[in-house]
């Protein structure tokens, strides 16, 4: 197990108002905006609201139960966001047969249990799966439980963008923690990029919600520290909705490097462009 960070991100309390806001947004929604196509490519609005019910029943059956049904045979990177991805489609698939309105039902009752099992878990114990997107063989329950706020922050807001109400999730109170969980990924996204020891790279995110992260390369790789006074061999800024879409891709590096400032070497910023801080 990796040392303790000295700044454990907490978002166990914010997960009752991501679902309060996700259930009067779906309540409010006319027909026709279930079957808007959304950032989730091939998935509309319905599909994700069933994927996030998926979400809260399998961390109930698996993990609160000890239930998994299918479990998977192969526990390698690959072999994990392959078992995942066909537990997402055959899932979605079969929801198609339900109505929006037991969709809603289904998701007011499982979050709740949802939010309640996080609750019993130590936020120092060993997490039943590791946050493989940041380089983790193993983890603490509290990056599990970040780790799982990324995930229903990002699919709300992906239904929200496609009905045309991005800006409740963005307001700092619950968009700083989603973005503070993804930059945990940074030093393993720069794993292979060579620069010599002493060498500091910025990713900023504009605006109240954002914040400037600081990584440094170092004998043993990169990592990451509180920003000082030293100046950066490559800064990196996004816009708030640029950086979120980008790290669950729902933008390509390509279209984020468009909106993006860089400042320095540009080799260094762009490797950030290439982190991908969701699983499959």
């Amino acid at each position: 197990m990796a040392a303790r960070p000295l700044v454990p991100i907490e978002t166990l309390p914010l997960f009752p108002e991501l679902d309060r806001l996700l259930l009067e947004l779906l309540r409010n929604l006319p027909p026709a905006d279930w079957q808007r196509p959304t950032l989730a490519r091939q998935w509309t609005v319905k599909d994700i609201a069933a994927h996030l019910l998926d979400g809260n029943l399998r961390t109930l059956s698996m993990l609160r139960d000890g239930y998994f049904g299918e479990a998977p045979d192969d526990f390698s990177y690959t072999g994990m966001v392959a078992y995942l991805n066909r537990l997402n489609a055959d899932w979605v698939r079969a929801a198609r047969r339900l109505s929006p309105a037991v969709l809603i039902d289904w998701l007011a009752q499982s979050g709740a249990e949802y939010t309640a099992y996080l609750n019993t878990l130590d936020p120092w114990g060993p997490a039943p799966w590791p946050v493989a997107w940041a380089g983790e063989n193993e983890s603490w329950n509290w990056f599990h439980i970040a780790r799982d706020y990324t995930e229903k922050w990002h699919h709300q807001q992906q239904i929200r963008e496609a009905v045309g109400q991005p800006a409740p999730l963005m307001e700092p109170t619950l968009f700083r923690p989603f973005i503070e969980t993804m930059m945990r990924g940074l030093p393993h996204a720069y794993r292979e990029v060579a620069a010599p020891a002493g060498t500091l790279v910025h990713v900023v995110i504009d605006g109240a919600a954002g914040g400037s992260w600081e990584l440094a390369r170092a004998a043993g790789g990169w990592h990451l520290q509180s920003p000082g006074a030293v100046p950066p061999a490559a800064t990196l800024t996004l816009a708030p909705a640029d950086a979120w879409q980008l790290f669950t891709k729902g933008l390509s590096a390509a279209e984020a490097r468009e909106r993006a400032l860089v400042a320095g070497d540009e080799t260094l910023a762009q490797a950030a462009l290439r982190m991908v801080a969701v699983m499959g």
